[in-house]
């Protein structure tokens, strides 16, 4: 038989995982011919399959300590000839390039390597992959006879559409399976270019390294998940990216779009507290949040902010949860419900709401996340996620009066929150726990009155409360409705040009007001 009438499997991966089976497969079943080099080739041996070394298939010598292995025109040749032109095929013949039908390549760790504390540029370097791309990229281009596989879980879709015999079938499958070879080289590509960039340079500084920003944003996921729909139910959504790694989802219906959007919005303002802390969430708003030494005294008083927004909303909590928060949340209607972790007995109490959805949070959720993006007409909003926390020494107090012991722990707990509430943002606060939540209003005022009403719906008193916002008093105004409803304290980023109006007025009510510094905006 011709060398390139012959069935021939190329298979090199750093990724094993179910390797063995799947090239048994394909000698035993369907006849090829397999050719493996290293640590893979050792592997399929040991698993009684012939393998035909790839330096032995093309004369030449693995060398270079690896490097130089499988970049060669029989293998190369033998992935980009086209089966239907004669020329091809008589040169094929005439070189002794043999015709390579499939190939299978997982590439070198690379991601992984640079993931590590301290990793060298030497040892990333060598997990740069050379070959591998090179023969995925071969073997897509040509896609119309041969399969390319990068990915374990689709051997058995491979198998399977061999099985099954249907040329149309195996031809749809091929082409899938080569765009997904384009999005992993250009992932790969991505993530070797982020890294090179930030450990290297030339001699002129780069102002968007610097700046923390790429010169070029690279923006690439794989579907994690399809959506039923988007924000209303004729907007098509999926989920991309590896937001499902950060959560085991216990029970419940799946996920929808805006439950993602909530959940985000819920793990990132109960990741701000130690203490045991419940957040209660709507339209990914906090409508109540509390601190306290149980998390059931803590679900107390962030339900009793808004007795009503609760209901079909989400709720975080950052320890155990446990059967007697459970026992209180199962009096409301709710969608999800996110802990680090549940009780039996709370699983066991939630598990009669079939369609609750209950998520268990990894440590540290997020941590990874340090830009987001937004899309905007022809192109992406890029920024630093807003992780800026402040604390007491950090802070300034411009007024007469300083803050007492419990004013500052009210006006700490207070800032937290607001931080996480759209813009225009104001949030009342007593000890620990929201009393009034004024969210998304085109004036600071108008959010202010809102947070007051709220109070006064929930039967809460703002005597002694404190008042946070999340961007500056532009006049004092929005300070002296704060006093009349009862706030002695304030917390707000200062900066305005009549800074010194709003302290008078502070200082003429006995008030006393904090300048973090730092300002909230959420849009």
């Amino acid at each position: 038989m011709k060398p390139f009438m012959e069935k021939y499997a190329l298979l090199s991966v750093s990724d094993k995982t179910g390797l063995a089976s799947f090239a048994k497969s394909l000698a035993e079943e369907f006849g090829y011919r397999i050719l493996s080099t290293g640590g893979t080739a050792k592997l399929l041996q040991e698993a009684g399959i012939e393998v035909i070394e790839v330096s032995q298939h093309t004369g030449f010598p693995e060398m270079m300590d690896g490097r130089v292995k499988t970049l060669h025109p029989k293998i190369h040749g033998g992935l980009l000839c086209l089966r239907d032109d004669e020329d091809h095929l008589s040169q094929a013949e005439e070189a002794g390039i043999a015709l390579i039908d499939l190939v299978v390549v997982n590439l070198y760790p690379f991601e992984q390597t640079v993931a590590q504390d301290e990793v060298t540029l030497p040892e990333a370097i060598e997990q740069i992959d050379i070959g591998g791309p090179s023969m995925l990229r071969s073997a897509a281009k040509n896609h119309v006879s041969v399969t390319v596989v990068c990915d374990s879980s689709d051997y058995d879709r491979v198998l399977e559409s061999m099985r099954g015999g249907d040329a149309n079938a195996q031809l749809a499958l091929r082409q899938e399976l080569a765009a997904k070879v384009y999005r992993r080289t250009s992932d790969y590509d991505g993530a070797i270019t982020a890294f090179l960039e930030e450990r290297t340079g030339g001699d002129e500084p780069d102002v968007d390294a610097i700046a923390g920003l790429p010169s070029e944003l690279n923006l690439s996921a794989s579907k994690a998940m399809n959506l039923r729909y988007g924000e209303n139910p004729h907007q098509q959504a999926g989920l991309y990216g590896s937001f499902l790694e950060h959560f085991e989802q216990l029970q419940g219906k799946e996920l929808s779009y805006n439950n993602i959007l909530d959940t985000s919005a819920a793990a990132y303002l109960i990741g701000e507290f130690e203490r045991p802390t419940v957040a209660i969430l709507k339209h990914t708003n906090p409508c109540g949040v509390a601190s306290a030494d149980d998390l059931a005294s803590a679900w107390d008083l962030a339900f009793a902010t808004d007795r009503q927004a609760p209901f079909g909303g989400i709720i975080a909590v950052n320890q155990t949860l446990d059967l007697a928060l459970a026992e209180k949340i199962s009096e409301i209607f709710c969608e999800v419900i996110i802990a680090p972790g549940f009780s039996e007995e709370a699983r066991e109490l939630f598990g009669k709401k079939k369609n609750l959805r209950l998520l268990v949070a990894s440590s540290g959720f997020g941590s990874d996340t340090l830009q987001e993006a937004r899309s905007v007409p022809g192109g992406f909003l890029y920024q630093d996620r807003d992780q800026k926390r402040v604390s007491r020494p950090s802070c300034s107090v411009p007024t007469k009066r300083e803050p007492t012991e419990d004013e500052w722990r009210a006006l700490l707990f207070g800032w937290k929150v607001v931080k996480h509430v759209k813009s225009n943002a104001i949030v009342y606060a007593g000890d620990e726990c929201t009393l009034g939540v004024g969210a998304g209003q085109m004036s600071r005022v108008d959010s202010s009155r809102i947070a007051v009403w709220k109070a006064g719906e929930a039967d809460l008193s703002l005597q002694g409360s404190i008042v946070a916002s999340d961007a500056f008093f532009p006049f004092a105004d929005g300070l002296i409705a704060a006093a009349e409803a009862g706030a002695t304290a304030a917390i707000q980023p200062g900066g305005s040009m009549r800074d010194e109006e709003v302290i008078a007025a502070a200082d003429e009510r006995d008030m006393t007001m904090v300048f973090t510094g730092v300002r909230h905006f959420r849009h």
